[in-house]
C-alpha cells in the first residue's frame, strides 16, 4: 500500500542529510544563499493555501538557551503549486503564473527571503516546515515567523517536515 503521508522532500536534501554550501553563506560566487529546491506530496484535501518556516533549531542565544533562528517564512503558496525550484527565494514575479501569489516574509536578519547560515560552528539542525491549511492568510505587507503561526493557529489541516544538517 502506498504511503499517503503529506511529506515535504528536496532532491538535493535527504531528511537528516547534510545541507550543501551553496544554500549557505559559505557557498561561492552565485553558487551562494541559493534557496534549497523543494517538493511536496500528498497535500492534505481541501487545502486552500500551504506555508513554509524553515528554522535553524540549534541556534544559540548568546544570553540564555537555544532559540530557533529564522531562514525563511513563505505564506500563501497556492495548493497549484507542487514544489519551489533552487533559488526561487526572491523571484517570485520572475518565475510567474502561480508563483506570483506567494508572500516571502523576514527572517531573523530582518530581511526578506531567504539568507542561509553562516555558523561558528557546524552540526547544526536545520527544519524545513510545511503547513497545509484551510483558508489564506492575510499577514498585510512584512511577513514574520510570528504573525504567520498566529493566523494559522485553527487552519492547519497538516504538517510536513524535512530536516537537514549543517
Amino acid at each position: 500500500m502506498a504511503s499517503e503521508e503529506f511529506r515535504l522532500v528536496s532532491p538535493e536534501i535527504e531528511h537528516g542529510g547534510r545541507l550543501p554550501r551553496k544554500y549557505t553563506d559559505e557557498g561561492q560566487g552565485a553558487k551562494k544563499n541559493l534557496s534549497p529546491p523543494l517538493e511536496w506530496y500528498n497535500v492534505p484535501q481541501g487545502t486552500k493555501a500551504l506555508a513554509l518556516v524553515v528554522q535553524d533549531i540549534d541556534a544559540p542565544d548568546p544570553s540564555g538557551p537555544i532559540v530557533p533562528w529564522v531562514v525563511w517564512v513563505v505564506a500563501n503558496i497556492p495548493p497549484t503549486i507542487k514544489r519551489l525550484p533552487e533559488g526561487f527565494s526572491g523571484k517570485e514575479e520572475e518565475v510567474g503564473g502561480d508563483y506570483g501569489r506567494i508572500q516571502e516574509g523576514y527572517n531573523d536578519e530582518k530581511l526578506p527571503g531567504w539568507r542561509g547560515p553562516k555558523l561558528a560552528r557546524h552540526g547544526h539542525r536545520f527544519e524545513f516546515k510545511l503547513y497545509a491549511l484551510d483558508d489564506e492568510v492575510h499577514l498585510g505587507n512584512k511577513v514574520t515567523k510570528d504573525k504567520l503561526l498566529d493566523a494559522i493557529q485553527g487552519h492547519v489541516l497538516g504538517e510536513a517536515v524535512l530536516v537537514a544538517i549543517f
